[in-house]
């Protein structure tokens, strides 16, 4: 299984190179190809999970180098389960594009796409740092593209916003890594692992300096509060069906952090100690505050599910920073439930957008003609991302608040709160949108059917209500990555830094 390894991150490369050299010109073939990756794709992501859960975790060499000297990929669990999140939510989006007519607005939205694709999968499967740095700039290329895709004044500013965001945090990445590497040299997150613990009382003031800012990056990527400032305004006004693709994107700052802080920077390293906990938990419970509040003063739709994005960051967020396994198997669900959420939001909400032919929600603006099934719809988007019954939210929250039962005096009141938020927000816009006295509606503009617009954002759906009916199987899964997060030595022997020495 080891050559597959590279396989998520070489097929969107060949692929996109391909459309850009070959079909630039041919959106139809285009269109064939991008979806034939994408389900080549997902298959590769469902064997290196099962791959994962099968077997202890497996390195792949890039030309046959050993680490830490060569570049590595590494997969386990975590990264198996990331890389079929990001196959699995890529395929409706990617069909979402084709039945909306969204990619054929722009140049090259399916090479761009593609390497969105490579520049994630690569993220999550490399083991080394300064290769997460180079693939989170492979990632960012093409998001800067996807942002801008069709144009318009309000698009291109919020791309140089995003663009400027993104710099900052491009540039506090590389001083991290120098100044880690200044002092172990070495950026194998395997060999950091094992060096740390040993590494001179001296060095310890340089190493915190380069943790706090490798979190300040990884915050940048997850908006976190103070740094989540580029979400409302880069995905508001970036086309939904982006805005979707992109809601994985705040998961690679998630993971980023997962990562380092269960294997390069865990609780018991005395350099660090709990000083992640001690950043990360303010910080979460403020974005969470943060994107709830917005989410009842937005006075857009897709402005009001990017603060809705920004409060399931603060959810997944709390979670982490306990740093145990009960509160990790927890916050591993939970991102997997609010990326689906997420993006099922931002594609009902271009959905809405281009029906009404602007984004505002106005009292005085008439509800939609014939919306009963985009209604309903959003009514399931709204139920799980504001963690009701009976949808997969609910069942996510219940395990943060069961893992944090021993803090339950901060940490509850603060997600039951925010929920009841989230709740009276998605309330309030679902009335202006749907539910008004028939008096006041008006006939719609008649618009084709979308049959492949509907059938993506349905099995975003599906995926949502498969979490909820398989709760307790994934759960069960969650547990024993979580453990396996805290139990580095696997990962360390996959790298084979010590077999030769």
């Amino acid at each position: 299984m080891s050559h597959w390894i590279i396989a998520p991150v070489v097929l969107p490369a060949i692929l996109a190179g391909l459309m850009v050299m070959l079909m630039r010109h041919d959106l139809g073939l285009q269109r064939i190809f991008s979806v034939a990756g994408v389900l080549a794709l997902n298959a590769i992501a469902g064997a290196l999970l099962w791959a994962a859960t099968t077997a202890p975790p497996e390195a792949y060499f890039l030309g046959n180098w050993p680490a830490p000297f060569g570049i590595i990929l590494v997969l386990d669990r975590l990264s198996a389960m990331m890389l079929m999140l990001l196959s699995a939510l890529a395929l409706p989006v990617v069909l979402y594009a084709i039945g909306s007519n969204w990619d054929a607005r722009g140049a090259h939205f399916h090479p761009l796409m593609l390497f969105l694709l490579m520049g994630i999968a690569g993220a999550f499967l490399t083991g080394d740092a300064f290769n997460l740095f180079v693939f989170f700039e492979v990632l960012l290329i093409a998001s800067y593209g996807l942002m801008i895709h069709g144009g318009g004044q309000d698009r291109t500013r919020a791309g140089i916003q995003y663009i400027a965001f993104n710099l900052v945090g491009s540039s506090l990445f590389l001083f991290a890594l120098a100044t880690i590497y200044g002092i172990t040299g070495t950026l194998n997150m395997a060999d950091l692992a094992v060096k740390l613990p040993s590494l001179p009382e001296s060095e310890t003031g340089l190493l915190r300096v380069a943790a706090v800012l490798l979190i300040l990056v990884f915050a940048i990527k997850g908006a976190l509060v103070p740094l989540q400032f580029w979400l409302p305004g880069t995905y508001a006004n970036a086309p939904g069906v982006v805005a979707a693709l992109f809601a994985v994107m705040t998961k690679v700052g998630a993971y980023a952090i997962i990562r380092f802080g269960t294997l390069v920077f865990p609780t018991s390293l005395a350099a660090t100690g709990p000083m992640l906990a001690d950043l990360l938990l303010p910080a979460a419970l403020v974005t969470l505050a943060v994107g709830s509040i917005g989410v009842l003063g937005a006075s857009t739709l897709p402005r009001l599910v990017a603060f809705a994005a920004i409060a399931s960051m603060g959810t997944a967020f709390i979670a982490i920073a306990a740093f145990t396994p009960a509160t990790m198997s927890a916050a591993l669900y939970y991102i997997l439930h609010s990326t689906l959420a997420t993006a099922l939001l931002f594609l009902i909400a271009d959905m809405v957008t281009r029906r009404r032919a602007h984004a505002s929600l106005r009292a005085s603006d008439p509800p939609i003609a014939g919306s009963g099934l985009v209604a309903a719809l959003f009514m399931a988007g709204a139920v799980a991302m504001a963690g009701m019954p009976p949808l997969s939210g609910f069942i996510g929250k219940l395990l943060v608040l069961q893992a944090w039962r021993d803090h339950a005096t901060i940490i509850w009141p603060a997600i039951l709160i925010s929920s009841f938020l989230l709740i009276l927000g998605f309330a309030r816009a679902g009335s202006l949108l749907f539910w008004k006295a028939h008096a006041l509606q008006e006939e719609g503009e008649d618009r084709p059917p979308e049959p492949l617009a509907f059938t993506a954002i349905g099995a975003v759906v599906a995926g949502l209500v498969a979490l909820t009916l398989l709760a307790g199987p994934v759960t069960g899964w969650m547990d024993a990555t979580a453990a396996a997060l805290y139990d580095p030595l696997p990962y360390v022997d996959a790298t084979q830094l010590y077999e030769d020495r």
